[in-house]
């Protein structure tokens, strides 16, 4: 069949016959897993009004951008950008894991989305760590036309397929079709590029997806690579350090394990009851001129 004729086909039966495909026999134990329930933890900051829920899925990929853990004086103020940040949870892991001169910029496209990520800063966090949050609405795939290397750590969970909400409904499900993945990675890449270019030399950047397809996951890292590291001097893909003692404080929470891919790792539901799916990969920038 075509390229053209597959990106056409479309609804539930082309769904199930792409992810069965991908996934072969676990496809099944995933459809299983979307189905239950997933429950979610409690992220509660001292100070702030309310409590957050979030998938610990959600926690363990903020957890794994490294921030500066103290304020040193001599220290310039880490820079942090959230830049797909709405609705906003994992901006409360950032926020609430900054150095207490850091400054986090939280950032939404949609206005709508971006009025929700305000009133969850403003109603989960503290003044003292509020004060130091900047909320945004820009379209982050255009950012770098305006700046360039100038965050130090940026989280990129981009908008992606979210097979977990299409197959719960029905009407998503019957709109479903290759060419809807073939649109979202050139939003993905769009925003992905833009990101390299805004992160610092020695900056550290954290991409991911609640996605399961290796179109939004794998294959973009591999994107960046033909792009930007064509020599392998320019940046390096770093392990996860998921340090849970950083937010004890703030949830009670059990990390999930996670699965190695070619370029990032994964957080399937199936196997880490029910929390997922999460794909992130952490991407190092290299300096010109080490000393």
């Amino acid at each position: 069949m075509k390229q053209k004729q597959k990106e056409n086909l479309k609804g539930a039966p082309a769904f199930e016959k792409f992810y069965s495909e991908l996934y072969g026999e676990r496809w099944e134990l995933l459809k299983k897993a979307f189905f239950e329930e997933n429950t979610s933890v409690e992220y509660k900051i001292p100070g702030g009004e309310k409590s957050y829920f979030l998938d610990s899925a959600s926690v363990l990929a903020a957890l794994c951008l490294p921030l500066k853990k103290e304020f040193e004086e001599y220290d310039e103020p880490e820079s942090i950008l959230d830049l797909c940040a709405a609705p906003g949870g994992k901006t409360l892991v950032l926020a609430s894991r900054m150095a207490e001169n850091a400054r986090l910029s939280a950032n939404e496209r949609s206005p709508e989305r971006k009025h929700r990520l305000a009133t969850v800063v403003q109603t989960c966090l503290p003044e003292e760590i509020n004060s130091r949050i900047t909320v945004s609405c820009s379209d982050g795939s255009t950012w770098c036309t305006r700046q360039s290397e100038c965050f130090d750590k940026i989280l990129l969970d981009a908008p992606c397929s979210s097979e977990r909400h299409v197959i719960a409904d029905p009407k998503y499900l019957n709109q479903w079709s290759l060419s809807r993945i073939k649109t979202v990675t050139m939003e993905q890449w769009a925003l992905l590029s833009s990101a390299y270019r805004l992160l610092k030399e020695d900056g550290i950047m954290v991409y991911s997806t609640c996605a399961l397809c290796p179109q939004e996951n794998d294959e973009m890292i591999e994107k960046l690579f033909k792009k930007f590291n064509k020599d392998g001097s320019s940046f390096e893909l770093l392990e996860p350090e998921p340090d849970v003692s950083e937010i004890e404080k703030f949830v009670n929470i059990s990390l999930p394990d996670f699965e190695k891919t070619k370029y990032g790792y994964a957080i399937l539901p199936d196997k880490q009851k029910g929390a997922g799916p999460i794909y992130f990969s952490i991407i190092h920038k290299i300096k010109s001129h080490l000393t």
